[in-house]
């Protein structure tokens, strides 16, 4: 466990020894002084209680142990908010670092905030609906952006809007509010006022609009 938590916080560091510690190499040393560090005692073995303590310890990462290759299959999960994410796999009593999660659970996403896996669409209630920070700001003021058209919770809010990336694009280009009909346009999503296009292959939604007219 103590191995495998050295081995993920070099890689998400971006530490030269990464190698050589992924190789099992030069791990003795650095283990020891974590162990003393963090007050964890492995010597039966490590289980909930130890992963606490490392946790604890951790206050900069986040810790997430998956017992299986399968996004429900949570055996851990630190109570932090860091952006730095330490992803491990049990099996077999063994602890090993999961270097690319998206591939290990066949998943094209991951939500930052929330850590949940997906492939399509996925809200969070950790993230802020506007500007995508986590945690949300609370309401405070209002600001208007006037390149997507929208308003925002505070001065920050709005600063990553024009910053932070959703999908590779900024957060002001994925989301928009047309000016014409006050319809949001989300991603590379057609929009022609009071058209509906269907969100898998961008074509009129026929289907859709005969629903509106029936009510």
């Amino acid at each position: 466990m103590a191995q495998a938590l050295i081995i993920a916080m070099a890689r998400v560091n971006g530490d030269s020894k990464y190698k050589s510690y992924r190789d099992g190499k030069a791990l003795k040393q650095p283990v020891q002084e974590f162990l003393s560090a963090s007050g964890a005692d492995l010597n039966r073995g490590g289980c909930f209680k130890e992963l606490e303590q490392f946790q604890n310890y951790l206050s900069d990462y986040k810790i997430i142990v998956y017992d299986g290759l399968s996004p429900e299959s949570v055996l851990f999960c630190g109570n932090s908010v860091p952006n730095k994410k330490l992803y491990l796999l049990y099996d077999g009593g063994h602890y090993n670092v999961i270097t690319n999660l998206k591939a290990a659970m066949a998943k094209k996403y991951i939500c930052n905030a929330c850590d949940t896996l997906y492939d399509n669409t996925h809200k969070c209630d950790r993230t802020c609906s506007l500007c995508t920070a986590t945690p949300p700001f609370n309401k405070n003021q209002s600001n208007y952006c006037a390149t997507c058209n929208r308003w925002f919770l505070s001065e920050k809010c709005i600063q990553n809007n024009l910053t932070h990336k959703v999908k590779g694009k900024l957060v002001c280009e994925w989301r928009q509010v047309c000016r014409n009909c006050s319809f949001t346009v989300t991603g590379d999503n057609k929009h022609e006022c009071f058209k509906r296009f269907c969100n898998y292959c961008n074509k009129i939604n026929f289907l859709a609009i005969f629903a509106t007219w029936l009510h």
